[in-house]
């Protein structure tokens, strides 16, 4: 099973702290959006295995763009 970390608002990626086939707890920071000059951590919402990043330092996103998926 997974979970699929998606955008909140429209940002810019500033940072990927997570890396694909690493395990993480739920709170656990997987990367930091920039918007409106304001970093915004984005949290891991279920434990489990980052099985992918969709998202590189610099990209610009969108609600509802997929950042990560999580294999739970």
């Amino acid at each position: 099973m997974s979970h699929t970390v998606r955008a909140e608002m429209v940002a810019s990626v500033h940072s990927v702290i997570t890396g694909v086939g690493q395990e993480v707890a739920v709170g656990e920071t997987l990367l930091i959006l920039e918007s409106m000059k304001m970093e915004i951590p984005v949290l891991a919402e279920v434990a489990g295995t980052v099985a992918e990043i969709a998202v590189v330092p610099g990209d610009v996103i969108r609600e509802g763009d997929v950042l990560a998926i999580i294999a739970t």
